[in-house]
């Protein structure tokens, strides 16, 4: 990994117009979750189970405006979406000091519900995760599937070490296809907003046509 500019990394430090670090409940909550673990590892992965487990996964009710985006939002509401858990795992962790930015990449699911491919238009989703800089490397993290949703639907939970990427498993329970990563995307310190508009346009007219967007 190539050296990161000082002014580079502190811009995965400080809180931003989405992943707002610095509002109180955020800081809260992070605090709260990793009580006395000190490490930072053992702190992300505190972190990282919290926004799992306790955030619900809706893909059904998507709101992309602005203030909906927000990590704040998110904690708040207590449900969200694969690229506003993963804003609130990246929040969370800059409020107790570990650095975090946001990844993007393209993925197919194999085994979408009839419900989300007619909703969605396609079985390829725009797709994003967390990265948590731990022990001198970048480390992805992909909080989207709470562990009752996978127990309900057959999927092999997402687990994370802080050592190993924590990324969607190809294959299911029953050792059928469930995830392909088509391809990566950039990585960004705040969620670049009008940038990810513009491709769920290109992905999603249908969906984007019936909100009138």
């Amino acid at each position: 990994m190539e050296p990161i500019a000082a002014e580079e990394f502190q811009s995965y430090l400080r809180p931003t117009r989405f992943i707002d670090s610095d509002v109180p409940t955020v800081i809260q909550f992070a605090q709260a979750t990793v009580g006395p673990e000190t490490t930072d590892v053992g702190q992300a992965i505190r972190l990282f189970y919290a926004v799992r487990d306790s955030i619900i996964y809706d893909p059904y009710h998507i709101d992309l405006h602005p203030a909906a985006v927000r990590a704040s939002t998110i904690l708040e509401q207590k449900f969200g979406f694969c690229v506003t858990k993963a804003i609130l795992l990246a929040a969370l962790a800059r409020a107790v000091g570990i650095p975090s930015r946001l990844g993007f990449a393209d993925l197919r699911h194999y085994q979408s519900p009839p419900k989300l491919l007619e909703l969605m238009g396609t079985d390829v989703f725009f797709h994003g995760y967390a990265e948590l800089f731990l022990e001198q490397r970048w480390v992805k993290a992909t909080p989207a599937h709470n562990l009752g949703l996978c127990e309900r639907f057959g999927i092999v939970p997402v687990e994370f070490d802080g050592h190993s990427d924590a990324v969607f498993h190809p294959l299911d329970r029953q050792g059928r296809r469930h995830t392909e990563y088509l391809r990566y995307h950039d990585t960004f310190a705040d969620l670049p907003y009008e940038q990810i508009i513009g491709i769920c346009k290109q992905y999603y007219p249908k969906w984007f046509g019936e909100k009138g967007a």
